[in-house]
C-alpha cells in the first residue's frame, strides 16, 4: 500500500507539514503540488524550494490541474501542465474534477493523449467516484473515492468491473480517520481493490497537512 498525498497547504504557511514528508518521501506513491489551484501565474519560490527538497528525498511530484468536469478549455489545462513542468519539474499531473460519464470519455481520452505527448509520465484522474470503466485505461491511477472516513465505511460501493483491473490503478483518499484506525483504513482500501490510498486523521480544508506517524507508517 502506498500513499498519495495532495498537500495543498502553502510551504510558507505550514513548513512543518512539508518537512514531515521528507523522511517517507521515497516510499510514497506521489506528492501533489498545488500552488494556486494549479501552477499559478508565476513560479512560487516557496513551492520551488519544497519541490526541490522532495525530489532530492526521492518523491514523485505531480502538478495539480482542475479540469472543471470537462468544462474547462483543453488548451488551458495543457498550459497548466506545461507550467508545472517548467517551474516545479513535476513528473506528471493530478487532474482534479474530471468527468465520470461515458459521454465525457472521448474528450478525456484526447486530453490525456496530449498530456502524454507533452511528457507527463504519470497521469492521475480524480473523479472522486467510480467512472465509466473506460477511464481506468486512460490513466496510471484513478481516484475513485475522496471523502470522510464515516462515508467510506458506510456508503462506499465497488462496481463489479473494477475486479478486472489491478489494484495499482485505483486510489482511495480518506480523511478524518481516527488515528487508531489508520491501519484498518489501509486494510479496507486493500480489500476494496485500491493499492494506493491516503488515510489521514486531518480534516478539511487541508487534511493531508496533518500527517501522523500512523499515516506515514502505513506507507510501504
Amino acid at each position: 500500500m502506498s500513499l498519495l498525498i495532495p498537500l495543498y497547504v502553502h510551504p510558507a504557511e505550514d513548513p512543518g507539514a512539508w518537512r514531515r514528508l521528507i523522511t517517507p518521501a521515497a516510499r510514497t506513491h506521489a506528492v501533489v503540488l498545488n500552488p494556486a489551484n494549479g501552477p499559478g501565474a508565476a513560479p512560487d519560490p516557496a513551492f520551488t524550494a519544497a519541490a526541490r527538497a522532495l525530489r532530492a528525498a526521492g518523491a514523485r511530484l505531480l502538478g495539480y490541474v482542475d479540469t472543471d468536469y470537462g468544462v474547462r478549455d483543453r488548451a488551458e489545462v495543457v498550459e497548466d501542465v506545461r507550467r508545472h513542468q517548467k517551474w516545479y519539474a513535476v513528473e506528471g499531473c493530478f487532474l482534479d474534477r474530471v468527468t465520470a460519464t461515458a459521454e465525457g470519455l472521448p474528450a478525456c481520452r484526447r486530453l490525456v493523449r496530449e498530456l502524454r505527448r507533452l511528457g507527463a509520465g504519470t497521469v492521475v484522474l480524480t473523479p472522486g467516484v467510480h467512472p465509466a470503466s473506460g477511464y481506468i485505461r486512460l490513466a496510471d491511477l484513478t481516484v475513485t473515492f475522496e471523502g470522510p472516513w464515516p462515508t467510506y465505511v458506510s456508503a462506499f460501493t465497488r462496481p463489479v468491473w473494477t475486479a478486472r483491473h489491478p489494484p495499482e490503478r485505483f486510489c482511495h483518499l480518506v480523511h478524518g480517520v481516527p488515528e487508531a484506525l489508520v491501519p484498518l483504513a489501509v486494510r479496507t482500501a486493500h480489500e476494496r481493490g485500491a493499492a494506493v490510498c491516503g488515510p489521514v486523521t486531518g480534516e478539511p480544508p487541508d487534511p493531508w497537512a496533518e500527517l501522523t506517524p500512523a499515516s506515514t507508517g502505513a506507507v510501504g
